[in-house]
């Protein structure tokens, strides 16, 4: 990832951020989708159990690409036609577990969140160092709302195999909010506890900062004067200092080099944004070049307006 760069990219929301073998896929799978040859789907899941050989053992990046392309295809055939060609392919078992948790969330049908479980169980058993299966079993666990002690044992099977995995981070937090299974003094709890011990610049660094974006949130959806004073939710000396180092560290080059770095920066601009310190925010925007994320551009609207929106006052600011 550049820092140096200060030419002002076109903006586009891109699935794949920096990853450029991951934007070729889903480019050529686009292309195979329009061409509505017959035997497409088996073609597309030849390309994706290619693609995804590489990088095998790299956690991080395994777990950021698996859930682009579930994201992706949670609309098509192939993850299931996938799992059904080869059955004994973890890999294949936790891509068609992730894109049904996907469907089920964008539609409100739940109904193939049971195999999906079914399919991570069996992953696990075929691939016993690998985490993803089990990242995949902690969104089952959220969204059928298991009881915590069930819940506290998956997320204690990732940390035996990924300890640092951004993904199970930030599912977690969201299951201890108030709006799942906890409160907001849990959240708070859990983010201690991890900034205590934890890197710097591991792929969960951002938990923190996405917490708190979740909050502000939740504020300014509430009525009344509470709602109408969520801006001064960054003023906070906690919040403060959470943005604070943030902006220190991760526009530094290099300093963030996992796979989903470039959206840790979309969040970092977006709160930076809210807190009306847009000259800050500039740097962040360099480093994000074009690389537009949905969340949490979303909450102000069409993302990519808002991103632009925002970049354009940060570039006033100068």
């Amino acid at each position: 990832m550049s820092f140096l760069s200060t030419r002002r990219k076109a903006s586009r929301i891109m699935l794949e951020l920096d990853d450029v073998h991951l934007g070729k896929l889903l480019k050529s799978l686009r292309t195979t989708m329009r061409s509505g040859a017959i035997a497409s789907t088996d073609l597309r899941a030849v390309q994706i159990a290619d693609f995804l050989k590489h990088h095998s053992q790299d956690w991080d990046r395994r777990t950021f690409r698996l859930a682009v392309l579930a994201h992706f295809l949670a609309d098509t055939p192939v993850p299931s036609r996938w799992a059904e060609r080869e059955p004994d392919n973890a890999t294949a078992l936790a891509l068609h577990a992730w894109s049904e948790l996907f469907r089920a969330r964008a539609t409100g049908n739940a109904e193939g969140v049971p195999r999906a479980r079914r399919n991570c169980l069996r992953a696990a058993d075929l691939a016993p160092p690998d985490p993803t299966p089990w990242i995949v079993l902690l969104e089952t666990s959220r969204l059928e709302r298991h009881r915590a002690s069930e819940t506290f044992y998956v997320w204690n099977e990732i940390l035996l195999r990924d300890r640092w995995n951004r993904e199970a981070y930030l599912s977690m937090m969201r299951y201890l909010t108030p709006d799942e299974a906890g409160s907001r003094l849990q959240v708070l709890e859990f983010v201690d506890s991890l900034r205590s011990r934890m890197p710097v610049n591991v792929p969960c660094t951002a938990t923190e900062l996405t917490s708190q974006v979740l909050h502000y949130r939740s504020i300014r959806t509430r009525r009344g004067l509470e709602g109408l004073m969520a801006r001064n939710y960054w003023t906070d000396v906690h919040v403060t200092a959470a943005l604070d180092r943030a902006l220190h560290h991760w526009t530094q080059p290099s300093f963030l080099s996992h796979a989903a770095a470039l959206a840790d920066l979309n969040t970092l601009a977006y709160a930076l944004t809210s807190a009306d310190r847009h000259r800050e925010a500039l740097p962040v925007f360099q480093a994000i070049g074009g690389a537009v994320t949905t969340w949490p551009w979303r909450f102000e609207g069409d993302p990519l307006i808002a991103f632009q929106r925002a970049q354009n006052r940060a570039q006033a600011s100068r």
